[in-house]
């Protein structure tokens, strides 16, 4: 099979599009043929070496294949396999292998294609609406008529969020790039705010007094006090990314005067187990939403594998509203 590889730490130049031996199913498993993929800024840092893919730490001494979601239909299974046909539309995350023309995948881990979206444009949906939804539900606990505040609104996470807490019934704020300001309100956004250095948190404090019941952190850095300041009382901080920096000063008196919730969380690195709880219940209570016309994916622009550098390019130049797909296999 064509799989994208990391020949080493570097820039885009790193990347090559090369033959690798197929991946075998064992018993519990289903082999999918990827249509298409998406690129996710975990992909950027493990190209430089910053995010090691977690197999690595296991021993796997496989060619390092990124890409943390996929879809596409199942071509074979494992001898125990029960829930999956052959030809039958399927889409999910793991923790690498995604940008490869066949991925192999524990068959409790897949989710089917909703009808609405297809396996072409699938590939853009399970890691932000997993991480979305996770972090807004499971972990933020959000309901409706709550509000949720949302960094980094037009990235990938950001545009899904924002779909998530209007499909819910919640109210959403965001951050993002004055350029990037009025495709957030399109996609639902009830107020947009413009990103730091500007002071986003008193425009958000005057018009949302009580301050958000959660927020959504893919940036951290110098955002956390400011998190922290706008945050309702014994609200929740979701912390699901590092966009800004992992080192900061932190104003612990306000984490003790709102008596907040202030939660760190990673999907790739998640027990098989965990990955598995988290997709079927996203099965059952999100999937219902994309057939329903509430949920869609944000697609900016789609390139094919063999493009893979300049798609590595155009998600570091921060240009992207929404997902880059990456088409891995052929239509039909």
């Amino acid at each position: 099979m064509r799989a994208v590889v990391i020949t080493g730490h570097g820039g885009p130049e790193v990347l090559q599009v090369v033959e690798v031996p197929d991946p075998v199913p064992g018993p519990d498993e289903v082999r999918v043929r990827v249509r298409s993929s998406a690129l996710n800024r975990a992909d950027l840092l493990q190209r430089a070496g910053a995010y090691p893919d977690p197999r690595r730490r296991r021993g796997d001494q496989s060619p390092e294949i990124p890409g943390l979601e996929f879809a596409g239909v199942v071509e074979s299974v494992g001898e125990r396999v029960t829930r999956w046909r052959l030809g039958d539309p399927v889409m999910g995350i793991d923790a690498g292998g995604g940008q490869a023309e066949l991925i192999c995948v524990h068959e409790r881990q897949l989710a089917p294609v909703p009808a609405t979206v297809g396996v072409a444009d699938a590939g853009a949906i399970p890691e932000v609406f997993l991480t979305a939804w996770d972090a807004l539900v499971v972990q933020g606990g959000l309901t409706s008529g709550r509000w949720a505040l949302v960094h980094a609104g037009a990235s990938g996470v950001g545009t899904a969020a924002i779909q998530v807490v209007a499909a819910l019934g919640g109210r959403v704020a965001v951050t993002c790039s004055a350029g990037k300001r009025s495709a957030c309100r399109d996609l639902g956004a009830d107020l947009v705010l413009e990103r730091s250095p500007h002071d986003w948190a008193s425009e958000a404090l005057a018009a949302v007094p009580g301050g958000f019941d959660m927020v959504l952190d893919v940036v951290g850095g110098e955002e956390v006090n400011r998190n922290l300041r706008v945050v309702a009382t014994q609200g929740t901080i979701v912390q699901v990314g590092l966009m800004g920096g992992g080192t900061t000063s932190v104003e612990v008196g306000l984490l003790l005067a709102k008596r907040c919730h202030w939660v760190g969380t990673t999907l790739r690195n998640r027990p098989l187990e965990q990955k598995i709880a988290l997709t079927q219940r996203f099965t059952a209570e999100v999937i219902p939403l994309f057939e329903r016309g509430l949920l869609r994916p944000v697609i900016d622009c789609r390139l094919p594998l063999d493009a893979i550098a300049e798609a590595h390019r155009h998600m570091a130049a921060n240009a992207n509203v929404g997902k880059i797909v990456i088409d891995v296999g052929q239509p039909g």
